[in-house]
């Protein structure tokens, strides 16, 4: 495994404990090559939001992302739903910024 895929790896999972810690009530499920985060487990369209790994980022996924309040402008995304955010290492994560989309998320 490339050390380019370690950081990748440990930056998913730094992302998934931060969501688990900010909406204590979620739970994980494997989907889609990636993990989603749901409050409602018995809803196929219950997630709000998921952590996928790709070659050269980590994306953060917001299922309603269109629907969020997003003053940092960091939302990326032009469908009518989803939103995302792309990070190429730990050091661009802003838990503020994600704490606040996070929780918003959650409560739609």
């Amino acid at each position: 495994m490339s050390d380019q895929t370690l950081i990748l790896m440990a930056l998913a999972e730094q992302l998934e404990d931060f969501i688990v810690t900010t909406v204590p009530d979620a739970e994980k499920v494997s989907k889609y090559g990636g993990v989603l985060f749901t409050l409602k487990p018995e809803e196929k369209e219950g997630q709000f939001c998921g952590v996928f790994i790709y070659k050269e980022h980590v994306q953060l996924s917001f299922s309603l992302g269109a629907e969020l309040h997003d003053p940092a402008g960091v939302l990326e995304g032009s469908g009518k739903r989803r939103r995302h955010v792309n990070f190429k290492a730990a050091s661009n994560l802003d838990f503020n910024v994600l704490e606040g989309l996070l929780k918003q998320a959650a409560s739609l």
